[in-house]
């Protein structure tokens, strides 16, 4: 009897520590801390270019400076614009973005570290019960599984993207009442 190796792509590369969710007052903030074995410059870069957010997150038409406008868009169904509010390159990028009715806030936090990169991200503002915020906490997760490739100038399917955000979600319960 031969086993023939599984060459579908796996749905998660690491293992990450998941997202660290706290109440906020009447919000959810998320939290999310990664290192990465690249220099500052590079992560900035698959945060910023839009060719390197296209391979991690979304499509992306980049207007950087505060007060510029990010327009991105999900495998062709879901766009929106977020609007920078801090852009301190390579060390601090942040965006107002309206998810449901809610106006959150996503913000990246570089430092050197050894001879690569610390990133935090911080998504603030999100909806206490999770019922709008279209799996932000699994979505995250699985984003951030990409961005080492997009680092690199690989591109990861949306299909894996999608693939890793359902075998997160039963990682990411109900948030905290």
């Amino acid at each position: 009897m031969s086993t023939a190796p599984n060459l579908m792509p796996k749905p998660l590369l690491s293992d990450a520590p998941l997202g660290e969710v706290t109440r906020q007052g009447d919000a959810l903030q998320l939290i999310f801390r990664r290192r990465y074995d690249k220099p500052i410059e590079k992560v900035w870069a698959a945060l910023t270019t839009p060719e390197r957010l296209a391979d991690w997150f979304a499509t992306a038409e980049v207007d950087l400076r505060v007060g510029g406008i990010i327009r991105l868009g999900w495998n062709g169904v879901h766009k929106t614009d977020v609007t920078i509010t801090v852009c301190e390159p390579p060390r601090a990028l942040a965006w107002r973005w309206t998810i449901g009715e809610r106006d959150t806030l996503v913000r990246f936090d570089l430092a050197p570290e050894g001879d690569g990169c610390a990133l935090t991200l911080t998504h603030s503002g999100l909806s206490p019960d999770g019922a709008r915020d279209g799996g932000v906490r699994a979505g995250w997760h699985a984003h951030l599984e990409a961005l080492p490739d997009a680092m690199e100038g690989r591109a990861t399917s949306w299909d894996t993207k999608t693939a890793r955000e359902e075998a997160l979600a039963a990682a990411y319960p109900k948030p905290p009442a």
